[in-house]
């Protein structure tokens, strides 16, 4: 009896490795290192400008929901300085079609990209989502998922947000066929912290955070994430699944 239990005992540890083993490869994050900015910068969408030249780009590759029509190719890349946060997307698209013009009216309805980041460790799941659709126009909320708070910022704060785009503010009759648009932005570091506690940007810093495109709406829709969301349906709003942006 004590062999047999032994052997018993040994399977089950095993089998609790090889679960544990499984478990580790399955949340294996995206993690993405953010590089300083050297010299201030013009936001004015361009993909090719020097200051983004030897940044490392993420690609925008996981899929949620149904497969679309047309799926997208996306990049992103980071950069901060003592000051400010500086994103840029660069976007393979078809099927555009971009008429929202509101700050904080349903952007994301539309061809849209998204960046929500959670800037404070001690409290992962109070996070920002910055939304702005292809024609530059922004949605921006502060969000506690815990207490399932959402807090839309002051409109006059999501215009300290500097955004630069390729594409006409509306776009109407719909681009059917291949088009590659930019958007690029700046945001105030001193802006995010009339709504949130905030990990100063600095090497060794990190954040929670991840980066989205997404059309709900029209003839194209689709939802794609950098880090992995595994859930049933497609939501963006599950902070536990953000990946980690290392500042260097």
């Amino acid at each position: 009896m004590k062999t047999n239990a032994f052997v018993l005992f040994f399977f089950i540890l095993l089998a609790t490795g090889c679960s544990s083993q499984k478990k580790k490869e399955m949340k294996s994050e995206a993690v993405y290192n953010v590089t300083e900015s050297e010299r201030s910068m013009v936001i004015d969408g361009n993909w090719y400008k020097p200051e983004w030249k030897d940044v490392e780009a993420i690609e925008i590759t996981n899929m949620m929901g149904d497969k679309p029509l047309y799926t997208p190719s996306v990049q992103a890349k980071m950069m901060y300085d003592a000051e400010s946060l500086y994103v840029i997307f660069n976007v393979i698209d078809r099927y555009v079609k971009c008429l929202v013009t509101e700050i904080n009216g349903p952007v994301y309805e539309e061809p849209a990209v998204e960046f929500f980041f959670s800037p404070d460790p001690e409290f992962p799941d109070r996070y920002f989502n910055l939304e702005i659709n292809c024609g530059g126009t922004p949605l921006m909320h502060f969000n506690d998922f815990a207490k399932k708070g959402n807090r839309p910022l002051d409109i006059d704060d999501i215009k300290k947000v500097e955004i630069a785009h390729s594409l006409p503010q509306v776009v109407d009759p719909e681009i059917t066929e291949p088009v590659t648009w930019t958007l690029e932005y700046r945001i105030p570091l001193d802006m995010l912290k009339k709504y949130s506690g905030i990990i100063q940007p600095e090497p060794g810093a990190e954040w929670r955070a991840n980066f989205y495109k997404i059309a709900e709406k029209g003839t194209n829709i689709h939802f794609l994430t950098w880090s992995v969301v595994d859930n049933p349906v497609p939501n963006f709003h599950l902070p536990h699944y953000f990946g980690t942006i290392k500042f260097n």
